[in-house]
């Protein structure tokens, strides 16, 4: 399937294939932020969307 991604004014509309959905809260990490995730998917290609 091929990637699109169109964005509006105040939406966002991603299709792609997918496996699951994680919603995480990003947290303090030294002077930066994380957001974690299982380790089952380091490595692969991820999409971060902030709300």
């Amino acid at each position: 399937m091929k990637r699109t991604i169109k964005i509006g004014k105040g939406t966002i509309e991603l299709k792609d294939t997918y496996e699951v959905l994680i919603e995480r809260t990003v947290t303090k990490f030294g002077t930066g932020a994380k957001v974690d995730c299982p380790k089952e998917y380091l490595g692969r290609k991820v999409y971060l969307l902030i709300r």
